[in-house]
């Protein structure tokens, strides 16, 4: 099997797709969204011409560097690097593109737009019915005032953004507002969800082809409220309760991720929150304290989805 591996540079993650790939017997190659060249448009053959006849539509092509992505039998979309929302677009109907042709994309761009955007992802959590933190969405700085001094202790989050980036906790008025106004400034939406006294931890939970094959609880550091591994925390592996590992696989699902990280956040009271679904998510912590070979069950899922898809093919014909 031919898989290609998009993603915004070639690193740890893509090593580990690469090492799991080959000693599976396929072959991996790692391309770059941002060479991406796409060709399309119509033509017409070489006997068309001469006889006048109607303009055909050709295949085109899809390429990066020296790398077919049209040909390939798989793709594995990793991290999409920042740019304009040209670019971003462009990066994701390619990976549309990818699978209207026939080409299986993991995890699919449909779950990767859901996953991204933190309001469509908890819409989609809210539609499944999974306990969600409040969370108020707008674009009117009153109205974020007004959730912010009915919430009063809130953490104010970018629509877009991961490893805690972007994130402020406020619990005074006049510190919110002046938050609410810079972000204004650069015609943000606005994204207030009520703080959950979660003392510094969360879990997440690493869903593959609908089971939880790993988890690990993320304690912050010092006076660190955020429990990211980029911001320091540390790592130890996690044994789930079978409720918990339910709310992870259904969190997924509810994305259409066919794996996918997931953030519970358990409250002091003993309440539990699902509060991310990451559609490309990183797995360094996870196998260091786990020891698990997470890109090994990543790829046996992918195999095991075209071998899925070819049996149909075979039944169908």
């Amino acid at each position: 099997m031919q898989v290609g591996i998009l993603s915004a540079r070639t690193g740890w993650h893509t090593d580990e797709l690469g090492r799991a790939l080959a000693l599976r017997g396929h072959t991996a190659r790692v391309a770059s969204y941002e060479q991406l060249v796409a060709s399309v448009g119509t033509g017409r053959g070489r006997d068309e011409r001469r006889q006048g006849a109607p303009v055909r539509v050709v295949a085109g092509s899809l390429r990066s560097g020296d790398v077919s992505l049209l040909e390939a039998d798989a793709v594995l979309a990793r991290i999409i690097p920042g740019g304009s929302l040209e670019q971003i677009i462009y990066r994701v109907d390619a990976l549309h593109w990818l699978e209207e042709h026939g080409v299986a994309v993991m995890n699919s761009p449909r779950a990767i737009e859901r996953t991204v955007d933190k309001f469509y992802t908890d819409t989609l959590l809210g539609m499944a019915g999974l306990p969600t933190p409040e969370t108020i969405v707008c674009e009117g700085i009153d109205d974020a005032m007004d959730a912010v001094r009915a919430m009063g202790d809130v953490v104010i989050k970018p629509l877009f953004g991961s490893m805690g980036h972007g994130l402020v906790r406020v619990s005074d008025p006049d510190t919110a507002l002046r938050v609410l106004r810079a972000l204004a400034q650069v015609r943000s939406v606005f994204y207030v969800q009520r703080a959950i006294d979660h003392r510094g931890r969360d879990i997440r939970a690493f869903v593959v082809g609908g089971r939880v094959i790993g988890a690990i609880e993320r304690v912050a550091r010092g006076e660190e409220w955020r429990s990211n591994m980029s911001r320091g925390a540390i790592a130890r592996p996690y044994e789930l309760t079978p409720s918990w590992a339910a709310l992870a696989t259904r969190a997924a699902a509810a994305v259409g991720a066919d794996y996918a990280g997931v953030d519970l956040l358990p409250d002091a009271g003993g309440s539990v929150f699902v509060l991310e679904v990451n559609g490309i998510p990183g797995w360094h912590g996870l196998q260091s304290a786990t020891g698990l070979d997470v890109a090994g069950a990543v790829v046996d899922h992918l195999v095991a989805r075209m071998t899925s898809r070819s049996r149909a093919s075979e039944v169908a014909t």
